[in-house]
């Protein structure tokens, strides 16, 4: 399991899988005879699942038929690995501790790739402790990655598995980026959670909220969601204030995003500044010319001088 490196709440989460550890110790007995395939073995069995699926028949489920299919997850041709994958997929939740199972022990990288992006087709929520427990402690990027996936199309239920992520500061820099990535694809089917998040204390959980938010800052009539955005451009952290700047320029609301950016291209941070020159030209924002102007003039920053002359060329060409 994860140990020490979890935070307390990312513990809770894996201890409420305890239904599902059951199951996996009987996927363990199952598999204490690791079963191996030669490839004509594996090739035939393929060739089975195939004609099985393409028939609209069941693929067998019993423990012995979901072993032998994860042995064929190691077969080192890539389109047969698919079949069996896809033939697990079939079967849903009951392959998932078995799935589980070859994600954390497989001693094959590939079997263990296989099984975290297998899980991804079948979204079992019961999945979500194990899935955590592979992206922490798991060596292969590639697993980290698909467990990551695997949790995001389980949708709003992953939601604190993934703020779980974001709130541990043990939390690798790449372990952030999946888990922001995975909250911005839940997106707007978990509003409230994610509205919550974008006002917790610690900043990468906050920016992680406010750019997941995105598609519902974007529809005017979600007004709780423009006020967290008008609130972060004043966050004392300028990563979040130059997402939420970026934002802006993503509105389809210009009389609305303008007045909040003019004042952003005076920030302290570089970055924030050149955000608000990017948003003022992506939304066509043709008022903001002479201010943008006037920027020039006193922009020490030669990378935001650039953009702010860019950004008035691009808006004086579509006054004409």
């Amino acid at each position: 399991m994860v140990g020490g490196r979890v935070s307390d709440k990312l513990n809770k989460t894996i201890e409420s899988g305890s239904k599902t550890t059951v199951n996996l110790e009987k996927a363990t007995e199952a598999s204490q005879t690791k079963i191996q395939l030669s490839e004509d073995e594996a090739l035939a069995l393929a060739a089975h699942l195939k004609q099985k699926l393409r028939a609209g028949l069941s693929v067998d489920s019993d423990p012995n038929s979901i072993a032998t299919m994860i042995a064929g997850l190691g077969d080192p041709r890539g389109l047969l690995r698919l079949r069996f994958a896809d033939s697990l997929g079939s079967v849903g939740k009951a392959a998932v501790p078995a799935l589980c199972e070859a994600m954390r022990k497989s001693e094959q990288v590939t079997v263990r790739r296989a099984a975290a992006k297998t899980l991804t087709l079948i979204a079992d929520p019961a999945a979500l402790p194990y899935l955590l427990d592979a992206l922490f402690s798991d060596p292969d990027s590639v697993v980290q990655g698909s467990a990551m996936g695997a949790m995001a199309v389980i949708g709003p239920e992953a939601v604190e598995a993934i703020l779980s992520i974001l709130d541990n500061d043990e939390s690798s820099e790449m372990q952030i980026g999946l888990a922001s990535w995975g909250l911005a694809f839940v997106g707007d089917r978990a509003p409230e959670a994610l509205r919550e998040a974008a006002c917790s204390e610690k900043p990468v959980v906050r920016k992680a909220a406010i750019s997941a938010l995105g598609s519902q800052i974007q529809s005017l009539d979600d007004k709780k969601a423009r006020d967290l955005l008008t609130h972060a451009l004043n966050d004392s952290y300028a990563e979040i204030r130059a997402e939420a700047v970026t934002l802006l320029g993503k509105l389809e609301d210009s009389e609305w995003a303008e007045p909040l950016l003019k004042p952003a291209l005076y920030d302290s941070d570089s970055w924030v500044r050149k955000n608000s020159a990017l948003s003022l030209m992506k939304l066509g924002a043709t008022s903001s010319i002479p201010i943008l102007k006037e920027r020039i003039e006193e922009e020490e920053d030669q990378v935001v001088k650039n953009v702010l002359v860019l950004a008035i060329r691009q808006l004086q060409r579509s006054e004409e």
